[in-house]
């Protein structure tokens, strides 16, 4: 029984951004096949941040009117919204409308809102629902979570969305450009015409499916996401949650309570007996400045994952190349949920070390903006030392705060239900203000300049 609640618990993490991630991912087809093109990601930042009425609404609920909104309606409805977007958009996400003298995806965008609502509500519902059950299972919701990029980077990985080729493009004066996969030598020319001249090209390789298809398997995955929520709420949590706390308690989960009397707790102060009551004590004891920096730590966490780095991702990596840039989104969506296991076996509460691991983080961050602002000639690009460490610099960024943000979860979560609930406003705070600080840098000032790798020359 302890398994299959994990593993509700996990599906049900998962959906909490899986669409908006899936989205993400998919944008390489998206923009060759959209009228929007390159523009399209500019449009789906607007987008996403309108749709932070929903949250900021759930939160001026609970301020003004508490005790009126109930977590599980609303949970119930925005996921049963967020499948039936899904369905629509596989149908849908191609057609276009006449506006203003042109073609505009004005469904796409549309359901891209309603996607976006859900996801932007779910910080601020599902971790308040999360309070209910026992707290060891807060570590298994953020593995969903982490899951939420994973599984739709890994489904866009086999269709090979945005895998591109190299392709020598000949150019002769007078006539159009022919794309071809070996260069022309000269021998093959006619004497009478000009001498033609050729350079190397990225072109988007097909993909093994479409995005139909993909956004069925989205909307599976959101669906599952609503079947687990549902078996969730069938749960006697008031029994089982009691008797698997006891349990905990005495054996395992060392990321949740300590286990003997010489553990310290967060704030470094002796636990004199093991169990529950000593660590709701130590987090109770949280002083608002301690709270404050808390929810700080949470806010600036966010920017960077969600809104300030995710920006410029594709400036600081395809420099060195489509190999290097895939790997590093593929494996920093997989470091992130890896990075959630790590609080079950190496728990710190410590506010000093997650202030550590923080700026340890941020370190790793402040080196992928750099090269992004460096495109599309950053240091080592050439050099196989440049793609290891860009790779190993975005895997670790993403390991290091992901760790945090369950870490904080975690304290959060033993200190109040509305704890929960802030933080989930801090993380959409956070990843609002990261998205509108990003924005007009990269698509109004233009200050990230963008690499094509096959004739990029970086040797003048």
């Amino acid at each position: 029984m302890a398994f299959l609640t994990h593993l509700l618990v996990c599906v049900f993490g998962m959906g909490s951004w899986v669409a908006i991630n899936g989205l993400w991912v998919e944008l390489p087809l998206l923009v060759t096949e959209l009228p929007e093109a390159w523009y399209l990601p500019s449009y789906l930042t607007v987008v996403i941040q309108l749709a932070n009425i929903g949250p900021l609404l759930v939160t001026l609920m609970h301020r003004f009117r508490p005790g009126c909104l109930s977590e599980v309606p609303v949970i119930f409805l925005i996921l049963c919204v967020g499948t039936a977007a899904c369905i629509l958009l596989a149908f849908l996400w191609n057609v276009t409308s006449w506006i203003q003298g042109g073609q505009h995806s004005v469904a796409f965008i549309v359901l891209t809102f309603f996607l976006a609502l859900v996801d932007c509500t779910s910080s601020v519902t599902f971790l308040p629902f999360m309070s209910q059950l026992p707290t060891y299972y807060l570590t298994t919701f953020f593995i969903g979570e982490g899951l939420s990029g994973l599984l739709p980077a890994l489904v866009a990985l086999v269709q090979g969305s945005g895998i591109t080729t190299c392709v020598n493009v000949t150019e002769t004066p007078g006539t159009t450009l022919n794309t071809m996969e070996t260069p022309i030598t000269q021998g093959n020319l006619s004497p009478s015409l000009p001498s033609p001249s050729w350079h190397q090209e990225s072109r988007y390789l097909a993909p093994r499916f479409s995005p139909l298809l993909f956004f069925l398997l989205l909307s599976f995955l959101t669906g599952c996401c609503l079947v687990a929520f549902f078996l969730l709420q069938r749960q006697p949590w008031g029994r089982q949650g009691s008797i698997e706390d006891l349990l905990h308690s005495q054996v395992t989960l060392h990321s949740i309570r300590p286990r003997d009397t010489e553990d310290t707790s967060s704030l470094g102060a002796p636990v004199s007996s093991p169990g529950k009551g000593s660590v709701e004590a130590s987090v109770a004891s949280l002083r608002p400045a301690q709270l404050a920096f808390i929810y700080s730590v949470v806010a600036f966490v966010n920017a960077l994952t969600n809104g300030v780095l995710p920006s410029v991702q594709t400036y600081s990596c395809l420099p060195y190349g489509p190999v290097a840039y895939h790997l590093s989104a593929t494996l920093s969506s997989v470091a992130s949920p890896l990075a959630c296991f790590l609080p079950i076996f190496l728990p710190n509460r410590s506010l000093l070390f997650l202030g550590v691991l923080t700026v340890l983080g941020t370190g790793f961050g402040a080196y992928n903006m750099a090269m992004a602002a460096m495109s599309p000639c950053p240091v080592l690009q050439g050099h196989w030392g440049g793609e290891v460490l860009i790779v190993l610099s975005w895997v670790l960024f993403a390991a290091c705060l992901s760790y945090v943000k369950v870490m904080l979860g975690v304290i959060l979560r033993d200190r109040s239900r509305s704890a929960l609930l802030w933080c989930g406003a801090a993380v959409q705070l956070g990843s609002l203000i990261g998205a509108l600080l990003m924005f007009p840098l990269v698509n109004v000032l233009k200050l990230f300049s963008s690499a094509d790798y096959c004739s990029l020359d970086c040797s003048v």
